[in-house]
């Protein structure tokens, strides 16, 4: 029996939608039709984030609980009225990705599995020269709602003081945004620079709230993460369905809504009410395009005392002025932590380290490796309770086409005599296994 498709007629074209009944979101029942119904309900707001943008589709053809791929590259079999544009990137590669900019092409992304909506910050008419600032607020675990609610107000206090207008939104996860619309005439560097200003002036308002430290091991708090601000980075944007259980959206609020908020209270149910009612409370923001000179301002400032850049991403290349790419568990100092039985390597690679770290899973979902953790934990009941939430050390990695996660413990509050010694991984994942091995029948 063929697959069931259905036709929405949605600003003066037909589009197609495969498989509309198919579950995206099991718990909340919500199908692929639901997402395209939501995001057309919302189609004004949520073309403001991402019309005229070039994006990266981020497909999850198993629905919410499976593992996204990112294709940066547009199909090669798609409607003539879904434009393209080349962009280039650090790699020195380049890829046609999807321009985005009337509710027709919004459906046609949705129908492809894209539950969130991932754009660059540039206009694809100018490639060059981004025209948003992007705060990403990110909780260490252990980190409340309310303290990042208190962080993403330092926030808006210090982007105002330095000229620009902040417009907030919850992540639909479990961090935060902010958003500040610039002129379009700063380089990606230019304006990784001023986000880097940006974070260490939060740091000193708030020390005891918000970090602006890139390396895991030295973080506390919130983490305001300067690096999303890097060329090729992107972030899921306003009105965007986030793949939790209950379907939550990133959803733009007005000031006065942050300090009240509930990041549960938006979901796919709950935002075409609100946005048929209120409007999009970032209606306003193209008109408040501001200047990035005050926060290049504060960066020479901090240069001259001796602050220069932060760390990059570990698949950029190495930046002029860029300190020495080593977290602290991998300086020399100490001794280097043993690898897992059959591994090359340890939790710090190959160097030597200031940090007692053991691996405990590498998997091809958080939810795999959590579920290592908590075995891990059963037979460590005595070691489990010292460890503080900043000593978990959950990384999401880039592989080929996707995402994995790694697990590290930090057992440095645990007492020397007491603690373990590195284990075979509770789950072992091999990210590269399939590429190394080649297409079937390829010589080996």
């Amino acid at each position: 029996m063929p697959d069931r498709k259905q036709i929405v007629e949605v600003a003066g074209r037909s589009v197609v939608i495969t498989n509309p009944d198919k579950v995206f979101f099991p718990a909340a029942g919500v199908t692929k039709l639901d997402m395209v119904s939501y995001y057309l309900s919302v189609a004004e707001g949520a073309l403001r984030g991402v019309a005229g943008r070039p994006m990266v589709l981020k497909r999850f053809v198993h629905g919410a609980d499976g593992e996204p791929f990112f294709q940066k590259r547009a199909p090669d079999k798609r409607p003539d009225w879904v434009p393209t544009v080349t962009l280039s990137f650090p790699s020195g590669r380049t890829a046609d990705e999807i321009v985005v900019s009337d509710a027709a092409q919004l459906a046609w992304v949705v129908n492809l599995g894209c539950i969130d909506l991932n754009p660059h910050p540039v206009r694809a008419a100018d490639l060059d020269h981004p025209d948003e600032l992007r705060v990403d607020l990110d909780p260490v675990p252990g980190i409340g709602w309310p303290q990042i609610l208190q962080v993403a107000l330092v926030a808006r206090d210090t982007l105002a003081d330095c000229g620009l207008a902040g417009w907030p939104k919850t992540s639909g996860s479990r961090g935060f945004h902010i958003y500040a619309r610039i002129e379009p005439r700063w380089t990606f560097a230019q304006v990784r620079r001023a986000a880097v200003a940006l974070a260490r002036e939060i740091e000193r308002r708030a020390p005891e709230l918000a970090t602006a430290k890139w390396w895991k091991e030295e973080r506390h708090g919130v983490f305001v993460d300067y690096n999303q601000n890097a060329k090729d980075r992107t972030v899921a944007s306003a009105y965007s369905i986030r793949p939790t259980r209950d379907a939550r959206v990133s959803t733009p609020l007005a000031w006065p809504e942050v300090p009240g908020c509930d990041p549960e209270a938006f979901t796919i149910g709950t935002v075409p009410e609100r946005f048929a009612r209120l409007g999009d409370p970032w209606r306003d923001m193209d008109a408040a395009a501001g200047s990035l000179e005050p926060l290049l301002a504060l960066a020479d400032k901090d240069e001259a005392a001796g602050l220069g850049d932060a760390p990059w991403p570990p698949h950029y290349d190495k930046q002029a002025g860029e300190p020495p790419r080593v977290q602290p568990s991998k300086r020399r100092a100490g001794s280097a932590p043993p690898p897992a039985p059959g591994k090359a390597s340890g939790p710090t690679g190959r160097r030597r380290s200031t940090m007692p770290l053991i691996e405990v899973a590498r998997a091809a979902s958080e939810a795999e490796a959590r579920a290592g953790l908590e075995r891990w934990k059963e037979r460590h009941p005595g070691i489990w309770p010292l460890l503080e939430p900043a000593d978990i050390l959950v990384d999401a990695m880039r592989g080929r086409s996707s995402l994995w996660t790694r697990i590290r413990l930090n057992l440095r509050h645990v007492p020397e005599a007491q603690r373990p010694q590195q284990e075979p991984l509770e789950v072992d994942y091999d990210p590269w296994a399939a590429y190394r091995q080649g297409p079937p029948g390829a010589p080996r």
